[in-house]
């Protein structure tokens, strides 16, 4: 199976790899008509996208790209001519020939690449750290009774907008309070997985799912 499209949930991908299923993740966009990396099953490595594509380059915009989170950039017989009739994008997309991403990742000494997040979503933490809200939300979004979630800043704390399973809750018996308790304890159990300038100091529910894209992408300029 090949993945792609969005972000590979990491308890699936673990699931995937416990059952020796057979699967592959690639990357890509419109622009790059629209394939940029990708492996074969056999030799891709757990948490990448793969590698470049045949006839594509990738480098990260990072002076450390093995270590230090940089925008992805890529050029080849893929990427785009420009945007039609739009010459200011293509000017501020396509720079010496590398198409500016927008992503944010790493790469390996293999050529293996790792997707952290969208710089538009990158938030700073109250000591300068750069905060990748999609990473937090991936472990968050594993936890019980969370359908899905959005990690935002608000006076340089971070919180947690969660959209609950309420029927899951249900089955397991659960009112208003003790979903709300169930949520302190999911907060409580992410805070030991992730750094201390990401922990999330409070927990916030919405009763029904986040406004999506047509690419089924959270619309967080909606959410704050």
């Amino acid at each position: 199976i090949i993945i792609g499209g969005a972000a590979f949930n990491s308890e699936v991908e673990d699931l995937l790899n416990k059952i020796h299923f057979p699967y592959t993740v690639g990357y890509g966009a419109t622009e790059c008509a629209p394939i940029i990396s990708y492996e074969d099953w056999q030799k891709f490595k757990k948490g990448s996208c793969g590698k470049a594509a045949p006839r594509m380059e990738i480098k990260i915009d990072s002076p450390d790209p093995q270590h230090t989170v940089g925008e992805i950039l890529t050029r080849g017989a893929n990427v785009m001519l420009g945007y039609f009739k739009n010459p200011e994008a293509t000017k501020s997309t396509l720079v010496d020939g590398w198409y500016h991403t927008g992503d944010l990742g790493v790469m390996d000494a293999e050529g293996n690449l790792f997707i952290r997040g969208r710089s538009k979503n990158m938030l700073l933490g109250a000591s300068g750290q750069n905060i990748y809200p999609e990473e937090i939300e991936d472990k968050l979004n594993t936890l019980p009774y969370v359908n899905e979630s959005i990690v935002v800043q608000r006076d340089e704390k971070l919180v947690a907008l969660i959209h609950p399973d309420y029927d899951e809750a249900e089955r397991d018996g659960l009112d208003e309070n003790g979903l709300r308790m169930a949520m302190e304890q999911n907060r409580k159990d992410l805070n030991v997985m992730v750094a201390a300038y990401e922990r999330i100091s409070s927990v916030e529910l919405h009763k029904t799912e986040f406004e999506k894209t047509p690419k089924r992408s959270i619309k967080r300029f909606l959410y704050k």
